[in-house]
């Protein structure tokens, strides 16, 4: 059987350079969701991880009081809930389909044979925390300490390195959205819009729908 090209695109972008075998690779399952379906829910207990493989999952979490607030839209070929899973606590977050859509499954079983008879694959998986790591760390002390144009530079960086593929003309092209860029970045849509405008004047931004190209600046 030939190598399911998800899982390959997700293997290269989170673990390069691991080959992981067919026997292991055909445990791996792919779950299909209709527009608007949970794939699991805020405090449920995780039997896997996963892999957006098409489509988008929106992952988001309700308040004591309510109130639902978007962590961040998922795209190709982005893990999520790993955390979660790793550490066998219940999802902080609910993730939730939007538009028709397909994971990749790592069950445990799935993911104890990764661990325990893949070479490299616990050191990748590690590096991928530690990524994740750092910069929620470099989020939160520009939350602090900084003001809203250096917020707003780490969360474009961010998302670059966390979505972005190389696109023509040393560009990087990166899914995400106004809003996500707004939240990473603690301001306002409005002043993510004018800061976004900013840098499309100076050349360190190409504005798309849903997509945009981004280079870091001189």
């Amino acid at each position: 059987m030939p190598p399911d090209p998800a899982l390959q695109r997700v293997l290269q972008a989170h673990f390069p350079g691991v080959a992981v075998p067919p026997g292991i690779a055909a445990g791996i399952a792919r779950r299909r969701l209709a527009d608007g379906r949970s794939l699991f829910v805020q405090g449920q207990r995780t039997t896997a991880f996963y892999a957006v493989a098409a489509g988008e999952i929106e992952t988001r979490f309700t308040g004591a009081d309510g109130t639902v607030s978007v962590i961040e839209n998922v795209g190709p070929p982005r893990l999520f809930g790993l955390a979660a899973f790793a550490a066998g606590q219940p999802s902080e977050y609910e993730a939730v389909a939007r538009g028709a859509s397909e994971v990749l499954v790592f069950g445990r079983e799935a993911y104890a044979r990764l661990m325990d008879e893949v070479p490299g694959f616990a050191r990748a998986l590690l590096a991928e925390f530690a990524r994740r790591y750092d910069g929620t760390l470099r989020l939160l002390q520009a939350a602090r300490h900084q003001g809203a144009a250096e917020r707003f530079n780490l969360a474009l960086a961010q998302l670059a390195r966390e979505r972005g593929r190389p696109a023509a003309g040393g560009w990087t092209a990166v899914a995400a959205t106004q809003a996500e860029v707004a939240r990473l970045a603690h301001v306002s849509r409005q002043t993510a819009n004018a800061l976004l405008a900013e840098a499309e004047r100076d050349g360190r931004v190409q504005r798309g729908r849903g997509r945009w190209l981004w280079r870091p600046g001189p």
